[in-house]
């Protein structure tokens, strides 16, 4: 019995990997319901490594590189870690949202392959926001303002928690497209299942403090910084489009982790400067 858990635990691992990261896994794991639903868990895990990737190339480039430059590979870096997946989400969300059609005709327009004019729009001031945050970031280290390995911390939780928030958006609203898309392939999920992930969240977020150096009690404030800013920023705009799509899809569940991303790394600017 508890081989068969560890079995279907690592199996939902993998799942939430190679779901959300380009990272290449070569175990062919069932992409049924029973196991997606349970690799809500590991969600931050996917984080963490898209986080570590992204602050190792920071780290890297903070030595020899100037800052804007190195924002625009660490940006390319940080995209390239989930093939553009959720940048797609932000891309479809925007062009469907922003059309002002009917609901059932926003929901056609995500559905549409091809990017119109308000994706790419938005595409671009996301991008250029991340892209400003980042080179903010890599100026106050070349100041001598900040120790390196803090901000690498902070850097690699960024991920944990936008994807944390996306497993509660998917069992906390709706599915928009009632019995098809990413809806029905988490149509087992529970709470239970995105409170474990937070768990996981929580723990990844403490040792990575830790491991920057940063002492117990201010490591968990930023911890708990970051979870409640991630649920703010995230039930508010999943609300929102709750109301204008009648649920959510996955689109949306992408676009959500792209904005509480861009939320969360300003928030580390702020705090910081």
């Amino acid at each position: 019995m508890v081989f068969r858990s560890l079995i279907l635990h690592g199996q939902a691992f993998i799942a939430a990997i190679q779901f959300l990261t380009r990272v290449p896994v070569p175990v062919q794991v069932p992409f049924e319901a029973k196991v997606l639903s349970r690799s809500l868990i590991y969600f931050p895990a996917a984080g963490i490594i898209v986080g570590a990737v992204t602050a190792a190339v920071f780290g890297g480039l903070e030595w020899f590189m100037p800052a804007l430059p190195a924002a625009v590979i660490v940006l390319a870096a940080w995209t390239i870690m989930s093939g553009g997946l959720h940048l797609d989400g932000w891309m479809d969300t925007a062009d469907g949202v922003f059309s002002y059609r009917s609901r059932e005709r926003m929901l056609e327009i995500m559905k549409d392959s091809r990017v119109g004019a308000m994706g790419v729009i938005a595409a671009v001031l996301l991008l250029l926001f991340k892209f400003a945050v980042l080179s903010e970031l890599f100026a106050l280290v070349a100041a001598g303002d900040l120790p390196q390995w803090k901000l690498l911390a902070l850097i690699v939780i960024v991920p944990v928690w936008s994807r944390w928030w996306m497993s509660v958006a998917i069992v906390g609203w709706p599915s928009a497209r009632k019995g098809e898309g990413i809806g029905a392939m988490f149509s087992s999920a529970r709470f239970g299942q995105a409170s474990a992930g937070f768990v996981l969240a929580a723990a990844l977020t403490m040792g990575c403090m830790l491991a920057g150096g940063v002492d117990a009690w201010p490591a968990a404030a930023w911890c708990a910084g970051a979870a409640i800013l991630a649920a703010l920023v995230g039930s508010a705009i999943a609300a929102w489009l709750n109301r204008k799509l009648g649920g959510l899809t996955g689109d949306t569940y992408g676009a959500m982790n792209e904005a509480v991303e861009a939320v969360l790394l300003l928030g580390v600017l702020l705090l910081l400067k």
